[in-house]
């Protein structure tokens, strides 16, 4: 994308502004070709790039292009070092550069509440402080590649239960304290293009139409002049949406939100001024787009892969070292025990699922650097088989590890209850 003057929304049709305001598909804007407004492309990647090549989706099924797999939050956030993950974000910013990405969704700061939050491993920690220092780092690293940052979910989303509806009840003083006080630091000090509203409701009202939360808090308290973006498919009401401070919904509606604001307009129901706004806010989104300097390939794959393997050591905590037993001596007689040691585990699903373009694996390392035996053993099964519980014996067996308990009676699998097979 080049640089390009664009013409202001105040120049464009009632039919042209509306269209703006929502995806042309999964992962781009809509372009306006009869007045010069380009699309731009936004795609997943907090802890690296997934833009997606085919089939797209947020599930993570679609295959994506090959990008650097960097440690996901929950590791960085172990790290307590702006330094590095600052870097980490230039270096994302710099793939998505070279893949004209316009914008990267993340990073995601939300207070780790729930252990069970589906997006955990996307954020940072339990402590405000620390994510707000370090999701500003990751906007800083993104941005100065001249491409736009998206902060996220916004805001108290913080559990997977009925997530796309629930209503986070918090009193003002942990609201502000705990669950704004992150985003209120990145905004002010990182200056994100963008922000992205969460699925879930705060005291009741959708988080994609709460003026409060969108105008009053984010632009009039922390002077936040950027875009506003919903969660993909985050959207309740747009009429409400749009003049509570939504800008653009994302993914497509296929025209049928753009068609209920032309004739919110046109009735009387919602002001064309607020839709000059929304609109105005996707065009200097488009132009800030325009201005990044050309960034050609090949990328560097080797030295962001050892900038990922640096971030990775660096994130690791150890807890506790009884009678100095780490670090193993290199001629150690060793087993290493699980499957995931050959078939590493890594990332997330969903929106950071990678397609990595190196990936080292513990049980190779290990072997790298031991000079004395290593045994391997995979100690459980990855799939399923004709006969699971015969395989996973025979791996634990293997393993030398004991056999399975068995389930006592009164369990699931012991028939103590009447409930449906």
């Amino acid at each position: 994308m080049t640089a390009q003057s664009l013409p202001p929304a105040s120049e464009l049709t009632l039919e042209q502004k509306a269209s703006l305001t929502s995806g042309a598909d999964f992962w781009t804007t809509k372009a306006v070709d009869s007045a010069g407004v380009p699309s731009i492309m936004m795609t997943d990647g907090p802890h690296g790039l997934r833009k997606q090549t085919e089939a797209t989706d947020h599930l993570g099924l679609g295959a994506s292009v090959p990008a650097t797999c960097f440690p996901p939050a929950v590791g960085l956030g172990s790290s307590f070092d702006p330094e590095l993950v600052e870097r980490v974000g230039a270096a994302i910013g710099l793939e998505a550069a070279i893949e004209d990405v316009a914008v990267v969704l993340g990073p995601g700061i939300n207070i780790k509440r729930m252990p069970l939050c589906g997006r955990n491993f996307e954020y940072y920690s339990e402590d405000p402080l620390v994510s707000g220092v370090l999701g500003a780092a990751a906007v800083r690293g993104i941005q100065s590649r001249g491409v736009g940052a998206s902060l996220k979910h916004f805001a108290a989303n913080n559990q997977e239960t009925d997530r796309l509806r629930v209503s986070a009840d918090v009193d003002p003083r942990p609201l502000r304290e705990i669950y704004l006080r992150g985003f209120q630091r990145v905004v002010q000090q990182a200056r994100p293009w963008t922000v992205m509203c969460a699925y879930n409701r705060i005291n009741g009202v959708y988080a994609s139409q709460d003026p409060w939360l969108l105008t009053r808090v984010l632009r009039e308290e922390w002077g936040f002049e950027g875009l506003v973006v919903s969660d993909w498919g985050a959207v309740e009401d747009r009429v409400v949406g749009l003049p509570a401070g939504l800008d653009l919904e994302m993914p497509a509606s296929g025209g049928r939100t753009d068609a209920q604001l032309v004739a919110a307009v046109r009735g009387g129901t919602l002001a064309e001024a607020a839709l000059d706004t929304a609109a105005q806010r996707v065009i200097d989104l488009v132009a800030k787009a325009g201005r990044r300097p050309a960034a050609t390939g090949p990328l560097d794959i080797d030295a962001h892969h050892a900038l990922a393997r640096e971030a990775a050591g660096r994130s690791i905590v150890l807890l506790k070292n009884d009678d100095d037993l780490l670090p193993l001596r290199p001629d150690a007689r060793l087993a290493v025990i699980g499957a995931f040691a050959a078939a590493p585990r890594y990332q997330g699903a969903g929106s950071s699922l990678i397609n990595p373009t190196r990936l080292d694996n513990a049980l190779a390392e290990i072997r790298e650097l031991a000079t004395g035996e290593v045994a391997f053993a995979p100690g459980f099964i990855l799939t399923g088989d004709a006969d699971p519980e015969a395989d996973a014996a025979a791996l634990r067996a293997e393993a030398g590890a004991p056999p399975a308990t068995p389930p006592h009676p009164g369990g699931v699998e012991g028939g103590g209850g009447g409930g449906a097979e």
